[in-house]
């Protein structure tokens, strides 16, 4: 009596017999193992210092929580409220306006440097270095430099804006300078660690590529736009993502405000999350700056949806699956 046997064309390694696993399923189960034990310490993580939070700040909009520990369920009550505060819709257009400067100006900025920047040169390491110094520094270091830099008539910057003529301008204590001067000073702190996330991108680029583009004739802005580009869409798609992220709530939305600005002057660059620590710790409306917080993270959550849905999950391509 003869055996009869199935060969399995995905596995590719030995006959199925009798419905026993074959080699091919065994190793994928070992691997998906393997994948799920190394993904579990970052989801427990995310769990406990993402998620409980985030649950925790939901539940405590619907109270009102005073700073003596004493909760009043309020219900709808504290997002109601937001819908009248002037000073919380200041803040959101101050937000709106860091996020649509300073997520394109950094974006462009870094890979333009990431690419002058890709090959090698003398000189090439202590260039790419000097772009990621403010990276290593503090943002409360940063915030106390530039402060030293823009302070008035004895500032380093100051004195030597005044050869053009800009001397005796307040560049943080004018509402209309304030923002634009916090926007310069994230991005200068941000182009260095973009500019090595472009690089990772450009590393994984085969050279033969580019050559087989010049080659046929394509000129530096041929091969960037034919090749480069398409190529380097999913670090594209992961620096935009963690780019708005910063400009709503990192450290650029609050650290950099708190040491240069404190928000002012007239709340000229108050952010959200700038607001919501006001709220908070300052006039110790808890549910309030809760309430707040549950919306900013619901803004984020939807524009990463949307943005994923629009690239394709960062391969920018109306074709793919």
């Amino acid at each position: 009596m003869t055996d009869r046997t199935t060969l399995v064309p995905s596995s590719g390694l030995l006959p199925r017999s009798g419905g026993k696993p074959t080699m091919g399923r065994l190793r994928r189960r070992r691997e998906a193992r393997a994948a799920w034990l190394f993904l579990l310490p970052d989801g427990v993580g995310l769990l406990l210092f993402v998620g409980l939070p985030m649950a925790l700040a939901l539940l405590v909009s619907l109270f009102n929580v005073d700073g003596f520990g004493n909760y009043t369920f309020v219900g709808l009550q504290n997002f109601i409220q937001m819908g009248s505060d002037p000073l919380l819709w200041k803040s959101v257009g101050v937000t709106l306006t860091i996020m649509v400067t300073f997520v394109p100006i950094t974006f462009v900025l870094s890979l333009a440097v990431a690419i002058l920047v890709k090959d090698k040169f003398p000189g090439v390491g202590a260039v790419r270095s000097m772009f990621f110094v403010p990276n290593v520094l503090s943002l409360v270091v940063i915030g106390v430099l530039w402060q030293f830099m823009l302070v008035e008539k004895r500032g380093v910057l100051t004195q030597f804006l005044g050869t053009f003529g800009l001397g005796n301008v307040s560049w943080l204590g004018t509402p209309s300078l304030a923002l634009g001067t916090v926007i310069a000073a994230s991005v200068w702190y941000t182009i260095g660690y973009q500019m090595f996330l472009f690089l990772g991108g450009l590393s994984d680029i085969p050279q033969e590529y580019l050559d087989a583009a010049k080659v046929d004739g394509a000129n530096a802005w041929g091969r960037f736009r034919n090749v480069i580009w398409p190529l380097l869409a999913p670090t594209s798609f992961f620096v935009l993502i963690t780019s708005i992220v910063a400009s709503v709530t990192g450290v650029q939305a609050f650290d950099l405000i708190y040491v240069l600005t404190k928000g002012g002057p007239a709340n000229s660059t108050s952010t959200v999350v700038f607001y919501i620590y006001q709220q908070a710790f300052q006039f110790g409306n808890y549910g309030y700056a809760a309430a707040i917080t549950s919306l900013t993270v619901v803004f984020l959550v939807v524009v990463s949806v949307v943005l994923l849905l629009v690239t394709r999950g960062g391969r920018f391509n109306a074709d793919a699956r």
